[in-house]
């Protein structure tokens, strides 16, 4: 029992001496804790180099953009080949994708050798050989008759410019073939297969086989974002925020970065953690100089690293008694089969020993524990250098995503991750202990990266078939100039044809004469009441005009409006409004004052002076009974009777859209059209009585409320109008009328782009195929929400924070869609308002028989004030279908409630000139 004990002693005192001898000789490739969050900043730091412009030609991490933007979603299906070239094995593979909600593949595939003379020969050779084998693969299954995609994983530092094309950089490995080097090896394949004429094939998809590796682990798990290889090479990929790619264009969603961080050091920035051995070994290597980090990693060259170590201890008396073989002074004798083998827990040491023997030399214990101790040193490092890297990549996905804990997976494969038996565990500890903020799941790939080629093709094909159905969707709102002409052509004559006394009753659109006969000169002075009703809130204003300085002081109050008052009776509608007025009176002080009033009231009405106001129709969600066809200022008058408190003089009621003009007419005396572009739509303009046939007198002017929500009633523009404008007409209050107003008004905007996005879901286009029950309510899809979505400033991570509130779990892709469908939507909105307008603007031309018009468009409306893009379309659209004229728009600041109080000025100031003459 002694001498058991006594010889476990032994051993354990010569294991803990060997250790101290070779941590004494090895110190330098022990990496502490500190050092390895300094490397994980330098990679960080050469990451930001790569990704810039200025900086990436310079970098040594390229971090190349793969034109992969999508990971698979489940719903890829069908039959794909797919190639894999850049390991010692060449492999061809048919994957047969499944669909209808299984994430099923199924694989046959065969190896191909891929001889020196090959690999290192004539790269047209290369080529052929390739186009060769894979021929023979197609004949072996019986596929020379289909036209198939392919995806080809190559797996060598390519710049892309899409995703179908990659000029070969440099080759690493053991791969030197001539000629191949800066051309597209794409199209190098492409012309190698032409010999085949019985072959149809499409190479659809380049990929590395990093990518390949994070698109296979993908379809299993949707979280994985990351691809490592730790093989022969080493390499990894991850998806980066287009934002941050200098070296693409656009800045919407995401795409895969090769980061090629095999080149990492390559510029000096890892002298300080390189030993003699891997500068030895760098010297002996195909690419002196090159692939600085890759040396002190990957399979290739881990084995080599070992036997340089025991050959200088062998050298310094440290190992094998100070004798050497000649097997131990041969490059490559030591593999990293061999590393792995001697590294095993149990049979280590049996392992080492046998492995030394057949190098011809004739170890001790002792050298048996050293050598397995060097193994240990050589591969930890590597698993360190590896976890600290992908630590910065970790960090960076977190940051881009803004989220306190990152949830990811990392798809990994590689040789030496799969075959060391304790390599996946070290780097897995190590990259927990770096990124503690990160809850990081390893997923190993099991089929590889040729799967991940054929996954790649399989999502570039199904993205390129929904890309074409999105984008005949889109394609229905988007206006040809000459449409817009057509548009434009169209309000001119309705605008004429509402003018005309014969043709006025008929019109769509209504041209109602305001009996509102001058714009304000700057005499107006005193204290008015405004009232303006328009939408879900109603406001009361005091309104205090000075004369001479045009200075006007404003106070006032809002009031909602419950929807059960919008759509009861006119009476308690009015009552209300009554209600809002005396509240507002008793708030200021002001009981039992007579002020002049000015009611805005923005619905289509029938003036017969400008004190009396019919009501033609509700629009705007307004639906109260026994109003339609009453004058609304007599309604008013009751109401104010019934409440018996106090007595207004009522002198205008006015248009919103009129109401605008005056605000602005006020500060620009050139300023003769009024323009809303908010929840509803409407213009109004200055027309010459001459025109006007409707009223009596040829004399100056009177402002003409056009109604021109009403354009298309009559289906004049049908031919624009699309399926989803019809079925927000049919789902409103009033189908078949406002049709133009429906397609350029806030109200109806986010209706809309809900009833596409319920299309393309049906399609399969959108949010998997799911609709969710947010989604099917009507309304939800407030036209705000267009505007946050197509803002400039919000990233795509913002706009899927939106849809989450609105129910919708969207995808990046989904986001990307869902802010291109608000823009299409959008644009045709300023686009039509702007023909409308340019009709407006070309008729004051004409009429005033001017070659140029100069003139002031005021301008209200959250559309108009809130959207990030409507208000340029809009005036580019009138600056092109109008050019000789000289388009000025003035933003309304104070709203249409000062414009009623500046009408009632305006109008007392008339009257007191008409007494006086």
């Amino acid at each position: 029992m002694f001498a058991v004990h006594l010889m476990a002693f032994y051993f354990s005192k010569l294991k803990e001496d060997q250790i101290k001898k070779v941590d004494r000789f090895l110190y330098h490739m022990r990496l502490s804790d500190d050092t390895l969050l300094d490397i994980m900043r330098r990679f960080r730091a050469e990451m930001e180099k790569g990704l810039a412009k200025d900086t990436n030609p310079t970098a040594a991490v390229k971090m190349l953009p793969t034109f992969v933007r999508a990971i698979p979603d489940g719903s890829e299906n069908g039959e794909f080949l797919s190639l894999d070239l850049g390991g010692s094995k060449f492999r061809v593979l048919k994957v047969q994708v499944a669909e209808e909600g299984k994430r099923h593949v199924q694989m046959e595939s065969q190896f191909y050798p891929t001889p020196n003379e090959i690999i290192r020969g004539n790269g047209t050779e290369l080529f052929e050989y390739v186009a060769d084998c894979l021929a023979d693969f197609m004949k072996s299954k019986d596929l020379k008759h289909k036209k198939l995609p392919l995806g080809l994983t190559f797996s060598f530092p390519c710049r892309q410019t899409k995703l179908e094309e990659g000029v070969l950089l440099s080759w690493t490995k053991k791969f030197k073939a001539r000629g191949v080097q800066d051309t597209d090896v794409v199209s190098r394949l492409t012309k190698a297969m032409r010999r085949h004429k019985d072959m149809d094939v499409d190479i659809l998809a380049l990929v590395n086989d990093t990518v390949g590796t994070m698109m296979t682990c993908a379809y299993d798990d949707p979280y994985c974002e990351v691809g490592v290889i730790i093989g022969t090479g080493t390499n990894a990929c991850y998806m980066e925020d287009m934002s941050n790619i200098d070296l693409v264009e656009g800045d919407e969603g995401r795409m895969c970065i090769n980061t090629e961080w095999g080149a990492f050091g390559d510029d000096g920035a890892l002298e300080d953690i390189r030993t003699e051995f891997d500068r030895e070994l760098d010297l002996g290597s195909l690419n002196p100089g090159k692939q600085m980090f890759e040396k002190m990693i990957s399979g290739l060259y881990l084995g080599e690293l070992v036997r340089l170590i025991l050959l200088k201890m062998a050298k310094a008396g440290l190992l094998f008694g100070g004798e050497k073989s000649s097997a131990l002074h041969t490059k490559g004798k030591i593999e990293t089969r061999h590393v792995a083998a001697m590294e095993k827990y149990k049979e280590g040491l049996a392992n080492t020993r046998e492995i030394l023997v057949d190098l011809g030399l004739e170890p001790s214990e002792a050298d048996c524990i050293a050598v397995q101790h060097v193994c240990t040193i050589v591969s930890f490092r590597s698993a360190n250098l590896c976890a600290a890297a992908l630590a910065a990549i970790l960090t960076r996905l977190r940051e881009n995503k803004k989220v306190e804990r990152l949830r990811t997976t990392v798809g990994v494969d590689g040789t030496l991750y799969k075959i060391h038996p304790q390599y996946p565990k070290r780097l897995h500890k190590v990259v927990r202990k770096l990124v503690p903020s990160c809850d990081v799941r390893f997923l190993l790939s099991e089929s590889g990266s040729t799967k991940g080629a054929a996954m790649v093709t399989a999502v570039a094909s199904r993205v390129q078939a929904q890309r074409k159905q999105i984008d005949k969707v889109l394609a229905l709102f988007r206006l040809t100039r000459e449409q817009l002409v057509d548009v434009q052509a169209k309000m001119r004559a309705e605008l004429e044809y509402g003018l005309k006394k014969k043709s006025h009753g008929l019109a769509t659109v209504r041209m109602l004469p305001t009996y509102v006969c001058g714009l304000p000169d700057g005499t107006e002075k005193g204290k008015f009441l405004a009232l303006d009703l328009g939408g879900t809130n109603f406001r009361v204003l005091l309104v205090k005009i000075r004369s001479g300085r045009r200075s006007v002081r404003m106070y006032n109050k809002i009031f909602a409006i419950p929807l059960e008052i919008m759509q009861g009776t006119g009476e308690e509608l009015f009552d209300h409004i009554v209600q809002c007025i005396a509240d507002f009176l008793d708030y200021m002080g002001l009981k039992g004052a007579s002020l002049p009033l000015g009611f805005t009231f923005s619905f289509p009405c029938r003036q017969m002076s400008i004190d009396k106001g019919t009501l033609i129709g509700w629009t705007k969600g307004f639906k109260a009974t026994d109003c339609e066809g009453e004058d609304v200022v007599d309604m008013l008058r009751e109401a104010i009777k019934r409440r018996n408190e106090f007595d207004l003089d009522i002198v205008a009621v006015v248009n919103d859209t009129v109401g605008t003009m005056m605000t602005c007419g006020y500060e620009d005396p050139n300023c003769e059209i009024g323009l809303i572009a908010g929840t509803g739509s409407n213009m109004c303009y200055m027309e010459d009585m001459r025109n006007i046939e409707m009223v009596e007198g040829d004399e100056g002017k009177m402002c003409i409320n056009t109604e021109w929500g009403g354009f298309g009633d009559n289906g004049c523009i049908d031919d624009i109008r699309t399926r989803y404008d019809t079925e927000v007409d049919e789902g409103s209050l009033n189908p078949g009328k406002q049709r133009y107003e429906k397609m350029t008004s806030g109200m109806y905007l986010g209706e809309i782009v809900r009833q596409i996005l319920i299309d393309l879901t049906k399609q399969g286009l959108l949010f998997r195929g799911q609709i969710s029950e947010r989604l099917r309510t009507r309304g939800i899809f407030e036209t705000k929400f267009l505007s946050q979505i197509e803002s400039d400033r919000l990233a795509l991570l913002q706009v899927r924070t939106i849809l989450q509130q609105l129910g919708l779990d969207s995808t990046c892709e989904d986001s990307i869609v869902v802010k291109e469908v608000c823009g299409a939507v959008s644009r045709r909105a300023a686009q039509l308002c702007g023909a409308g307008l340019a009709a407006v603007v070309e008729k004051r031309r004409e009429d005033q028989g001017l070659e140029h018009l100069r003139i002031t468009v005021g301008v209200d409306g959250t559309l108009y004030k809130l959207h990030p893009h409507f208000s340029r379309i809009l005036q580019e659209t009138v600056k092109e279908l109008a050019p000789r004229c000289d388009v000025t728009f003035m933003l309304s600041e104070d709203g249409s409630g000062k414009g009623a109080a500046l009408i009632t000025a305006v109008a007392k100031r008339l009257q007191q000139a008409q007494k006086e003459n």
